[in-house]
Order: C-alpha cells, then structure tokens, then sequence
C-alpha cells in the first residue's frame, strides 16, 4: 500500500462499530427472554462466529439490512445443547464470553477455535470459572482447545485478578448470572465495563465499587433494543492521523466515549493534543459522542504500568505520535503484557527507525525521542493490521511516500480504512 504525505486532512467521517459491545449485545440478547433488535452491529468474522454458534444452541437472529441484526432470545435457561462443536473462530473475545455461558448450562458443549490459532492458549478463564464449580476439560487444564463443558451447579465465589487478567472479567460474570450466592471480583486496575453495563441494561443486577465488581445470580434478563456505537479503538487512527498532519480538522461521528477506553485521549491531552469531545450521550447506557480533532503541536510525555492495561489497543499508533512529539516520550512496563509478547511494539519501533525516528529498548519499554519530521521509505507491516494503519499514520505525516508491504489484514478487520483516509 502506497501512502503519500499529505498537507491536510479535513472532513467527517465515521468508523466502524464496536466489535467488543458488538459480541456483548449477541450474547445478552440470547440470553435475554424475548426479541432483541441490535443497530449498528459489526457484521465481521469474529462477530458472525458468535452469532453461529448461538444459532446452534437453537437460537434464532436474522441478519437484516443496513447492519441490524434481530435476536430472538429464549431466556437464561432456553439454550439447547448443540448438535455439533462449537467454534469461536479466531476470536478469544467470542471463546471467553462462550466459556462463562457454556460452564453454567444444563447441558454438554465442546467448544474449540479456528485451526489456525489452537496453538494459543486459553488463558486462565478456564481455571477461574472452576473456582466457581464449573466442569470445564481439555488439554493442559483447560488451557488450550478443543474444550469439553459439563453440567454443573455454579456458586459465587470472590475473585482479584491482575492488571494481565482483564479478560477474565466477563465470562465470570455471565457465569455469575446463574450462580448460586454473591460473585465479587475485585481488579488491580479498572478494566473496560462493557459487560457490566450491557448485562444490567438488560436486565442484571450487578454493581460497581470502586475497583469491585459485585453481581448476583437473576432470574431472567429481559429483551431490549440496542446501538452498537463506533470504535474508539478503530478512532485512535484517525485522532492520531488528524493531530500530526498539519492544518487537518476532522469530526468522527458516533464514537463510543466510554471512560474506561479513553485514555489514550487523556494521554494525549497531556501532550497538547487538541481534541473536543461534543454531542454527548448515553444509549443502552454506553456514551457516544463526536470527537473532534484538530492538527496539534505534542511535546513527549511518560506512559507507565498503570496506563498500559487502559493503552493496549492504541499503544502501538501513540509510539508514532511519540515520534513526530518534540522532547522525549518514555514507555515502561510493559513486562507481560500481550501487546509486547505479540512483538508489536518492537515491531513498530523497527518500522519507525527506518523512516528516521530515534526509538531505544529498555528493559522494561520503550524511549521515543521524538524528531520534527520523518521520511516516508519501505516499511513492513507483518500483515498485522494495527501495525499497518499505524504505520499508514506515519506515512502521512512523514516527507514523501510510504510504502508498507503486507497490508491484507486491514481488509478483514476494517476493508475501508484506506477509503476512508482518502476522503480526508
């Protein structure tokens, strides 16, 4: 993909739907008694995998136009057991949430993943929801798939899991929906509250204190309709795109603004970056709002530990606004982290050194020595999508053009985005 360098990016615009509350809104309307109209759904891969595999449990969704979707939910207890495997694809979103529904069924389950990514392991959900009783199988604990779940009576139990194990959250939640007594989980840092607010919209009866997250087992969650807002993860491109590119000013329309995924904008506040949040609201209690943003002078500026779990969708497009920023931005503690076991940052850090940016490896992070201006060359993107976009950020804002190889991957999570920074 050739990129050039341009003088201005200017328009509106919107991105694609949220693929997270996406997945959520599936699963709660499925769930819920009664029939569920979601707008706005993101119609990808890893979402109509999750819509299958609900269908197979005798669950009816019709796909309409205009990405509506409608869900005719059976109530808690109306799934049937499947009549073949249950696979999530490649998303371990759409395993994990599956894992908490499936370990509170009366029923039998296998579920298992696309043979391209059984190699990566589960996580821990499966060795936390056992906590609670369930009877989940499978190689190395319950580790890697396929998985074999098994009827069994769940009971609340207290949880603290590490700023690593955010992902552990929501499936112990939907499993505490059918739990017998109090499941309270208490984080090391506050992760993102989708499935909090998405079950309790339809219906839950979970609170929040502080860091713990208290729920109780209900009798039935209750139909309702649902807006899936825009990506703020997918915005991040464009917020980026829009304050390095001098002269630009662009409104993206529709974003999801939820507190626990805006930080990167806070981070970049910090550097002097010029973004209004307007026309705020709140729908099937998520905010949306517009952002707009305007191009901005950065200056450096230091993102630890506690930031990173709140970064690691944007992490990799902040270390490019990092290079073109004026001082020094330091990034540590990372140590851990997926984003740094898939080698992203370093990729990126690679990438970005050859178009002139001045980037060194400490031992736990990244420094960023921020320049005034790069230039565009030959730069890979391991046909990982955020690394692509990213480096399609830099491009525009570097002397010349930029030609990033390997860029397939963007088409299969977001097919227009080089359409869409063309109408800017």
């Amino acid at each position: 993909m050739l990129i050039e360098s341009r003088s201005a990016l200017r328009g509106e615009i919107t991105v694609p739907s949220d693929k997270s509350i996406s997945h959520r809104a599936v699963v709660a309307g499925a769930l819920a008694g009664g029939t569920t109209q979601i707008d706005n759904f993101l119609l990808s891969e890893d979402c109509i995998n999750t819509i299958e595999c609900f269908r197979k449990m005798s669950i009816g969704i019709d796909i309409l136009s205009n990405s509506k979707i409608r869900v005719h939910g059976k109530g808690l207890y109306g799934l049937k057991m499947p009549g073949s495997i249950l696979n999530a694809g490649r998303s371990g979103t759409a395993l994990r949430l599956l894992l908490g529904v499936l370990s509170a069924q009366q029923f039998n389950s296998n579920l298992t993943r696309n043979e391209d990514v059984m190699k990566k392991p589960v996580g821990a959900v499966a060795a936390y929801l056992q906590q609670m009783g369930a009877n989940i199988s499978g190689k190395e604990d319950g580790n890697f798939c396929p998985l074999a779940i098994s009827p069994v009576a769940l009971k609340g139990s207290s949880f603290d899991i590490s700023s690593l194990e955010t992902n552990i959250k929501s499936p112990l939640l939907l499993a505490s929906l059918y739990a017998e007594g109090e499941t309270t989980i208490t984080e090391a840092v506050k992760s993102r509250n989708h499935t909090e607010l998405m079950l309790n919209y339809f219906g839950a009866d979970i609170k929040t204190d502080g860091l713990r997250v208290i729920s109780h087992r209900v009798e039935n969650l209750y139909a309702r309709n649902v807006s899936i807002p825009g990506d703020i993860s997918m915005a991040a491109y464009f917020i980026t795109a829009g304050l390095l590119v001098a002269n630009s000013d662009i409104l993206i329309k529709n974003v999801g603004v939820n507190p626990t995924r805006t930080q990167f904008i806070n981070v970049y506040r910090t550097m002097g970056a010029k973004i209004e949040i307007v026309n705020e609201r709140t729908i099937n209690n998520e905010p949306f709002a517009d952002i707009h943003v305007k191009a901005s002078e950065l200056k450096g500026t230091k993102i630890d530990g506690q930031l990173i779990p709140c970064l690691l969708d944007e992490l990799t497009v902040m270390i490019v606004a990092a290079a073109f920023a004026k001082g020094t931005t330091e990034v540590s503690g990372i140590s851990g982290f997926k984003i740094e076991q898939s080698g992203k940052l370093k990729a990126i850090a690679m990438e970005l050194s050859k178009m002139g940016a001045k980037i060194s490896e400490i031992e736990d992070g990244l420094v960023i020595e921020g320049r005034e201006g790069l230039r565009g060359t030959v730069v890979e993107s391991r046909n990982n999508y955020s690394l692509a976009m990213a480096l399609s950020v830099a491009g525009l804002a570097a002397e010349g053009e930029t030609m990033i190889r390997k860029t397939q991957a963007v088409d299969i999570v977001y097919p227009e985005f080089f359409s869409t920074l063309n109408k800017l």
